[in-house]
This record gives structure tokens, sequence and C-alpha cells, in this order.
């Protein structure tokens, strides 16, 4: 289905292709000669039934074919003279969800069993004239349903081959550049940040040796130094977690709350919903999320306490981190690149990300993951 603006539900669509069909059939029946009584008020039902059922010919193709197949001959039997429609639209339906082999057979099927009942129920060699015509049109209208379908189902076929092909194309690209980003980090500023960390380390080591009083200045630069080798170690971890690896997701949450417990930080993990499988990119971002939002607690917010809530939905994973941190309305954290690269990872997958300071006193960080119904 299009998702444009102005794209039509599918289920609309379904209804007013089987309407359309029922009414079509319905007066091409009544339009030509037909019995009256009771025969004509259950081949009218057969007439209808077999268009409505087309409401379901994309959940159920098979099914589909089947009760079509079956108004077709009891609408004939009851005495209307009514091209089945809505078997052909079934055909059409069930050879391009792929069903080709029972499509065929179940059509061979029904072309004799048409052919056997018109001549049952007409009589002499007009019968036979008029079945034979029958036969010749039901089979003509099926090749070309038949066709349609299968012309169709392979324009689709190659439409999502191409669009795979794209997906991985740009997957690619994009861990190259990733790996190449990771390289020139690492030859560029790894070397430097260390001799930065060393020589300070070193500075304040003899200084305190000596009994000299350590210049504030050192004390930062020490500890400067410390966190942007911890920083770059994270961000190169991050860059090359591709996937030659397995990558970590929704069953590493657990463990990654007990390394935060064991760090100090009282940490608890919630999880609602019915669990269920989710993409493996929802699953990684989602672990990105945790990760991120407990190491910024940890760093940053002078917080005792951090809960973590993962909620599963029937479309979208929720993903949540409250602390008890300093973090105000009136002062809230400058955004860093940490939730600058939450967002943007939230961002890739079509979901949104609030980050906010708690009234109570505290930070938020909740991100909703649409999972597309993946079960």
């Amino acid at each position: 289905m299009d998702k444009g603006r102005f794209a039509v539900p599918a289920g609309v669509t379904a209804w007013a292709t089987a309407l359309g069909v029922a009414a079509l059939m319905l007066g091409t029946g009544l339009s030509a000669p037909h019995p009256s009584g009771g025969r004509e008020l259950l081949g009218t039902m057969l007439l209808v039934t077999g268009g409505l059922a087309l409401a379901a010919h994309r959940r159920a193709p098979l099914v589909v074919l089947a009760v079509t197949g079956v108004c077709a001959v009891g609408s004939l039997a009851t005495g209307f003279d009514a091209l089945a429609v809505s078997y052909l639209v079934a055909v059409y339906g069930a050879v391009r969800a792929g069903h080709r082999k029972i499509t065929l057979g179940v059509s061979v099927a029904l072309v004799a069993v048409l052919h056997l009942t018109a001549l049952i129920f007409a009589e002499g060699t007009v019968g036979e004239t008029v079945a034979q015509a029958r036969h010749t049109l039901e089979l003509a209208w099926l090749i070309a349903a038949f066709a349609a379908g299968e012309a169709v189902r392979q324009a689709e076929q190659r439409a999502n081959e191409a669009e795979r092909t794209r997906e991985e194309t740009a997957r690619r690209r994009a861990d190259e550049e990733r790996l190449r980003i990771a390289r020139e980090l690492h030859d560029s500023l790894t070397h430097q940040i260390s001799v930065v960390k060393v020589q300070s380390e070193v500075a304040v080591h003899v200084a305190r040796r000596r009994g000299e009083p350590v210049p504030e200045a050192l004390l930062a630069i020490q500890e400067a130094g410390r966190e942007a080798s911890r920083e770059l170690r994270a961000t190169l971890e991050a860059l090359r977690d591709d996937d030659t690896a397995p990558p970590h997701g929704l069953d590493h949450i657990p463990g990654l709350v007990e390394r935060f417990r064991g760090m100090g930080l009282e940490t608890s993990l919630t999880i609602t919903g019915r669990p269920h499988s989710v993409p493996a990119a929802v699953s990684r971002t989602a672990y990105r999320i945790v990760q991120e939002s407990l190491t910024n607690v940890a760093r940053h917010a002078a917080a005792t306490t951090a809960t973590v809530l993962i909620d599963h939905r029937r479309d979208a994973l929720t993903v949540r981190v409250d602390d008890d941190g300093k973090a105000t309305v009136k002062s809230p954290p400058a955004p860093g690149h940490g939730l600058l690269g939450m967002r943007e990872r939230v961002a890739a997958l079509g979901g949104s990300l609030r980050t906010e300071p708690r009234g109570a006193g505290g930070f938020t960080v909740q991100a909703e993951l649409p999972t597309n119904g993946a079960s």
C-alpha cells in the first residue's frame, strides 16, 4: 500500500472491489434470462456471496478461491447464466499471492465442473452448444486472469528485490564509512589523547611525591584526558559494531542493568506487555538507548537510582529510563553527543525520542520505536 498522504487503506480497496463485483454479477445475472421462485433467490444469494467474498482475497486467497468457485457452480446450477467474474478476480489474487499450482489445479477442475453443469441443466443440442461456448469463454478469461496475476506477482517480486538490493548497498556503504571513520579516529586521536593522559598523570604523580600542591588546572587536564579516553573507546566500539559481530540487543539489557548495579547505581528493570521478536535494528537501538542513558546517569547526573522500562506493544517498543539526579526543569542538562546520537538512531527508524527533566527532579529519556507489526 502506498504510504503517501492520499493513500487509500487496503481494507477500503478490498471492500470496494468486492461490492463492485457483487453488483456487476447481480446486474448481469438478473438482466439475462433467469429462473424464478426459490431458485432465483438461491442463485441471487450465491452471486452476491461470490462477490462479497473477495473482501478477504488478500488475507485468505485460497479460501476465497474455493468459495467463489462453489458460488459459480451453484449459481449456474440454479439457472443463472452469468460469467463467474468473482472467481476470475479470486484467481488473479491467488496467483499474485504465489499459489500458482493450486490455482491451476482448482481452475482446471472448475472448468470441467462448469462444463458438466451446463450440459446437465440445459436441454438437448442447444445445451451442448451453450456448454461448449461457456467452456471456451471461461477458459479464455481464466488464462487472462492467471496471466495478469502472474505478471503482477513477478513485477512486485522484482520491485522487492530491487528495494532489498538498494538497502543492502546503502547498509554496506554505511558500514564501510563507519569503519573508515573508526580507523581515522583511532589513527589520529588515540595516540594524542594517550600522550595527554599519561603526561598529566605523571605530572600529578610527581607533584604529589614532592609534596607540592597540584594545580586545579592540572587535575582538570588529568580528568579530561581520562574522560576523553573513555569516550573515544566507547565511540570506536560503537562505530565498529557492525554485522560481522553479534550485536547487543534487547536480550543483553538485563546484563547491562546488572553491570550498572554493580557500579553502585541502584538500577531496576521492568518489562511490560507481551514480549515478542522485533526487527534487529530496533533491538540494537533499544540497547544503545539504555546503555547511553545509564552511562550519562552514572557520569553526570549525580543520581542514586535509575529505572529502566521496556514496554512491548503490538506495533511499537517503548524504552524509558528515569533517574533521580540533579536535573530540574529550571536547570536542564546541556544536550551532548550522546543524546544527539540517540535522536539520530531513533529518527532513522521512524520513531520519536523525548528527553526532558522530570517534575520531581531527575531526567527522563523515552523512545518510541515502531516495530511494523513484527511478531
